[in-house]
């Protein structure tokens, strides 16, 4: 297991991501392109021309998964899944129940993928991965730009009408994704990567304090912008998923559960119970990946039985029908 990174494209296990006080610094995602459904970014919409690669234990790569369900692009944008547990190279893919081999370019490691791309990469090897058939590339390997391009872009191809990111919303979207980023999403990593006490404590402190925050805003409206469902509820939705069964002991972020509070717990059972949501989690993925490839944290490697979990007993957000 390594979570390794490329260097001049030579692979490598000297990864580090933490700065001298302790704290994690997540390295920026370096192919940006972006696919337009005119063509003018040199990238245009297509049915059958993209693909995805992704795993199901990662939350970023989790929120494309689930885009391509809920706008219906499951034709029209091909899927292969990692394995669920890292290799001494990284990501790889298997024949294992939930992971899709590697169609498109017939590869055993994820890093072939981005050596094709660029055969002297310098960098992680990261999911999600959209990767262009026609061009023999990546386009881009940013979540938060895959899932924006797949509901704005492909319309045309959709087979599902539903608009996650519509117009009158916009600033008030990217306002939310990016105020959650950072102590959040990224929060729960800055905890469970941590070296120094302080640097744990100040990103523990920071998590449950915008926790705390989100709790009240969902007490006086269904959703994280308003009353409709928006890509800032999908980028939430993959961290809470998560965080009972693993943050919370994995990554030391242990203050509270999310079932201890009532508005993120109803409204992450109401996301989860969605029925183009729920068959993109994966359980079994999320805890044998974080338990038995992240050795710093787990050297044991031992997975936890529980805990039980019910995301699917009834909620009560109906209440702002």
């Amino acid at each position: 297991m390594a979570l390794g990174r490329m260097v001049d494209g030579n692979w490598t296990t000297d990864w580090n991501e933490r700065d001298d006080s302790g704290k994690f610094n997540r390295t920026p995602t370096k192919f940006r392109d972006r696919i337009t459904a005119d063509g003018s970014s040199g990238f245009q919409a297509a049915s059958g021309r993209y693909y995805l690669y992704i795993s199901l234990a990662c939350p970023w790569a989790h929120r494309t998964l689930i885009l391509r369900s809920l706008k219906g692009l499951e034709s029209v944008i091909g899927l292969s899944i990692v394995d669920a547990v890292l290799s001494d190279k990284g990501w790889f893919f298997s024949e294992e129940p939930g992971a899709i081999p590697d169609a498109a370019n017939h590869t055993e490691y994820l890093q072939e993928i981005y050596l094709k791309a660029d055969p002297k990469y310098t960098g992680r090897i990261t999911v999600p991965v959209l990767w262009d058939k026609e061009k023999q590339t990546i386009v881009n390997n940013e979540s938060r730009e895959i899932i924006q391009m797949f509901d704005t872009e492909f319309n045309e191809f959709a087979t599902r009408e539903i608009d996650l990111y519509p117009q009158a919303l916009r600033q008030r979207i990217d306002d939310t994704i990016d105020k959650m980023y950072m102590p959040v999403n990224n929060g729960v990593y800055r905890s469970g990567f941590a070296t120094s006490q302080e640097a744990y404590e100040e990103a523990v402190t920071e998590l449950f304090q915008n926790l705390d925050h989100w709790e009240t805003v969902l007490a006086d409206q269904r959703y994280l912008c308003g009353n409709q469902l928006t890509e800032a509820d999908v980028c939430m939705f993959t961290t809470l998923l998560r965080f009972d069964s693993v943050y919370y002991s994995h990554f030391k972020c242990n203050v509270h559960r999310i079932a201890d509070y009532p508005n993120l717990w109803n409204y992450l059972k109401e996301l989860y119970q969605h029925p183009q949501i729920k068959p993109t989690c994966n359980l079994d993925h999320i805890k044998r990946h974080y338990y038995m490839s992240q050795t710093q944290i787990n050297p044991t490697r031992i997975v936890p039985i529980g805990p039980e979990i019910d995301f699917e007993a009834p909620h009560d957000r109906h209440r702002f029908s």
